[in-house]
């Protein structure tokens, strides 16, 4: 296990996972610009790594993240917001490009930037008690940002009742509206997510990787453009060594051994 601290940051790689912890705990995780730019070169770095199956995020202390630092926020002029924001922006792209699966391990709240966080990620598992919010209205700021993963994890009309009231939603709640995958209680949730780790880690890194870059290039796309797409990225999937084996050893019935190509 290789363990690397960062100012704001814990990093484990424990193969098949990497283990990035938002570290810090007195400020509930808040997303800082600083903290946002750590997490961008961490998950490119971990990203390139080929023992690294899957990536998980989680927060130290009571909360995952309560959204952006709002104490660097004040009185600060537009060249800083504008940084600030495309950084935030270039947070979430980068969880859509790297090839791995990027789960969020929940607790406590994840609300604004936090909650947006959580709806970037690929995957998202909740502990019981978890409440998500995007509170951002209530103090003058909307959640302008969080609302575009928001809405397209939960859909129009849920995403603005979030958005237009600020008041959170209980982990179930979040789950039956497909924020996240699953809840489990407090102490069932690192065998969960490890349990998720070791589905993931058991398939062909190739072809995860292929159907992740090609569910969000299909996902906006409309029906036809996206069958176009997705017609072309399993015609060249199917040529992969890596599927030759997968369907031989269905049909041989035995385990594959997968190469990564």
């Amino acid at each position: 296990m290789a363990i690397a601290t960062r100012e704001h940051l814990l990093v484990r790689i424990e193969p098949p996972a990497a283990r990035i912890t938002l570290n810090r705990p007195e400020k509930r995780n808040a997303l800082s610009l600083d903290l946002m730019e750590e997490l961008i070169s961490t998950l490119e770095e971990v990203g390139a790594a080929l023992e690294v199956r899957a990536i998980v995020i989680e927060g130290a202390g009571p909360a995952f993240s309560a959204g952006h630092d709002l104490g660097e926020m004040l009185g600060r002029d537009a060249e800083f917001y504008d940084r600030l924001f495309d950084v935030c922006t270039v947070l979430m792209e980068t969880i859509h490009r790297v090839p791995q699966p990027v789960i969020a391990k929940v607790h406590g709240i994840a609300t604004a930037a936090g909650c947006q966080l959580v709806a970037s990620c690929d995957l998202a598992v909740a502990a019981e008690a978890t409440r998500f919010a995007t509170p951002g209205v209530k103090i003058g700021l909307f959640c302008s940002t969080p609302m575009v993963p928001l809405s397209r994890a939960v859909g129009r009309k849920r995403a603005l009742e979030l958005l237009l009231t600020g008041e959170p939603i209980d982990a179930a709640t979040a789950r039956d509206w497909g924020l996240i995958n699953r809840v489990v209680a407090a102490d069932q949730l690192e065998d969960a997510v490890s349990a998720l780790v070791e589905k993931i880690a058991a398939s062909s890194t190739l072809t995860v990787r292929i159907g992740k870059e090609a569910f969000y290039r299909q996902v906006e796309l409309d029906e036809h453009g996206a069958y176009e797409l997705t017609r072309r990225v399993m015609a060249e999937n199917a040529q992969a060594g890596d599927a030759q084996e997968g369907i031989g050893a269905f049909l041989e019935k035995r385990p594959p051994t997968w190469a990564g190509s």
